[in-house]
């Protein structure tokens, strides 16, 4: 099965195709631009799929990461993503950010927590046990005080490797012998990380692809605040 993973959750675009019989990735990219996501992130995919010498009609599988994460780069990947399974007929599968995150260090066995920066002192985390190859969850996709999470893995008692743009900030405040910081290259959000993730994440058809925010946007907070009299 091809499956071509997009993600734009992020500062970075990134485009990748990975075919799940030979366990390998054909071709994949990461950009970090100035311009927006929308205006690159399509002639990623004609770019990655001429380099995998397949066609868009080869793909079975389109997997975009689909929160947390920018509130604009969600909307491009997860609106192209649509787009693209309407047009094909094709499956979809939108996976968390987080979890794709995890899959970009996956082989690193044991804990893996991986932290993004949401606001003031929140971030957006999620916990997982890796055995090398897969990923058990141990704290769903949630949002929570940077000072919480470190109780929460401080209690786990086992060795942590942490992943994710609010890593670095994490590591430096909570530093313990008990935690490892994942590498640059492998702290970002991609593509690889979302195909592997969508392997065994549920398939949806384009209309019942949704975005998970974790939490509300802006207009939702001044519509719930104007409601409440505020």
């Amino acid at each position: 099965m091809l499956i071509l993973g997009i993600d734009t959750s992020g500062k970075n675009a990134s485009v990748a195709v990975f075919d799940t019989d030979s366990e390998s990735f054909l071709a994949g990219n990461s950009i970090c631009t100035q311009k927006t996501h929308s205006q690159i992130i399509m002639p990623m995919v004609k770019n990655i799929l001429s380099q995998a010498e397949k066609k868009l009609t080869d793909i079975e599988v389109i997997a975009v990461a689909n929160g947390p994460g920018s509130y604009t780069g969600l909307r491009i990947g997860v609106s192209a993503v649509k787009a693209m399974g309407f047009a094909l007929d094709c499956k979809c599968a939108g996976v968390s950010t987080l979890k794709a995150l995890a899959y970009n260090n996956i082989a690193c066995k044991g804990v893996i927590c991986a932290v993004m920066g949401a606001r003031a002192e929140l971030v957006y985390t999620a916990v997982y046990k890796s055995d090398g190859y897969s990923l058990e969850t141990m704290v769903q996709d949630c949002i929570m005080n940077r000072d919480e999470l470190a109780e929460t893995l401080a209690l786990n008692g086992e060795p942590v490797t942490l992943c994710g743009d609010g890593s670095p900030d994490f590591f430096t405040e909570y530093r313990s012998q008990m935690f490892t910081i994942a590498p640059p290259q492998s702290r970002v959000q991609s593509a690889y990380g979302v195909c592997l993730a969508s392997i065994s994440a549920e398939q949806v058809s384009a209309q019942e692809l949704e975005i998970a925010y974790l939490q509300k946007v802006k207009a939702e907070k001044e519509l719930e605040e104007k409601a409440n009299g505020r």
